[in-house]
């Protein structure tokens, strides 16, 4: 663990959401930065000019967004919508709609599709290509255990957490049922889930103030690595606090990853060495999103209250874009002591 002195939480974008930040995410292609939340919107960001590049209002909360591309993205919707969003032409329509909140969305790039999940209890698969009109895109609907919170792609394979702990991993090339079903491994209710870069597996985060490391791979040697770790959450007049882990993401280079829990702190972890890399200066408030860009050299950082206790004062909603030092995100070689003479 480092000792050096944490940096400034970075720089603050101009003109954040009025209400509660429910993701954000750099583009694949640009320094461009998506933005939902619940005061309905999704904005959009040149991050390293700090401008708002543009704006687009729905009907409910906006609980999820992703890119398509630089000229397009996708927002899940508690008005039941799925939409897509023409960032040039500030226009957007409707791709679909669940019969509930949609909880998330994304974008496959290898299968070419809108993927998003629903508190309706089902995952949609959209082909964003066809006409506009409600279902006139649908690809498929698909039956979850229970309502989705969280999903992650890597390459053709999706993972998607649910309440109740469950998680279905899918192979996007056939999707009629899942390729395996799983329960979490942690004891409470999940928060985040993120695919490895490499694809070999997932992180999941919980309420609790822990995550689980996992692998797809089910033979012995492979699911002998799986761990869980503690994490946000500190000792007072000798009681454990736990903070939940709203946020988890990888870093693109290094396959290290980032941690955000309701303490307000963020924290770099090398999975593979189970150790803590650096932490953060405390942010003003919970952290409920975090995005690194493509390149790795910026992490957005969603502060924003997310009424863990209740309905109480709090610190305006804000984005920090923060410049990322080496030191703080690659892993640390390992040293291996020298052999007696």
């Amino acid at each position: 663990m480092t000792s050096a002195v944490p940096p400034a939480p970075g720089r603050e974008l101009s003109s954040p959401p009025s209400d509660g930040i429910s993701n954000l995410r750099f583009s694949n292609h640009s320094d461009h930065l998506l933005v939902s939340s619940w005061d309905k919107t999704v904005r959009l960001y040149d991050a390293s000019a700090n401008v708002l590049r543009g704006e687009f209002l729905h009907g409910g909360a906006v609980l999820d967004c992703c890119f398509h591309d630089d000229s397009s993205g996708f927002s899940a919707s508690a008005d039941h919508a799925v939409r897509r969003l023409v960032f040039n032409a500030g226009k957007e329509d409707i791709l679909g709609k669940h019969d509930a909140p949609v909880r998330c969305v994304e974008y496959s790039y290898a299968a070419g599709q809108v993927i998003t999940g629903s508190w309706d209890k089902t995952l949609k698969c959209w082909d964003p290509r066809g006409a506009s009109g409600q279902d006139r895109t649908l690809v498929g609907t698909y039956p979850q255990p229970e309502r989705v919170y969280s999903l992650s792609l890597v390459g053709n394979r999706l993972v998607v957490a649910t309440a109740g702990r469950h998680v279905n991993i899918y192979d996007l090339r056939n999707m009629s049922q899942p390729e395996q079903r799983r329960e979490s491994s942690l004891k409470y209710q999940t928060r985040c889930v993120r695919c490895y870069p490499n694809g070999t597996g997932y992180a999941l985060s919980s309420v609790e103030g822990r995550v689980a490391m996992e692998f797809f791979d089910l033979s012995e040697a492979s699911q002998a690595k799986k761990y869980a770790f503690k994490c946000h959450r500190k000792s007072e007049a000798g009681r454990d606090i736990v903070y939940p882990v709203n946020a988890i993401a990888f870093h693109p280079i290094y396959g290290t990853f980032a941690t955000g829990g309701c303490d307000g702190f963020v924290n770099v972890w090398d999975g593979n060495n189970k150790k803590r890399l650096y932490q953060y200066s405390k942010y003003p408030t919970s952290i409920a999103a975090l995005s690194f860009s493509r390149d790795g050299r910026l992490l957005a950082v969603g502060s924003s209250y997310t009424f863990e206790e209740g309905d109480k004062p709090h610190e305006p909603d804000a984005i920090f874009v923060r410049s990322v030092n080496e030191i703080e995100v690659k892993p640390k070689p390992k040293v291996y002591p020298n052999p007696p003479a």
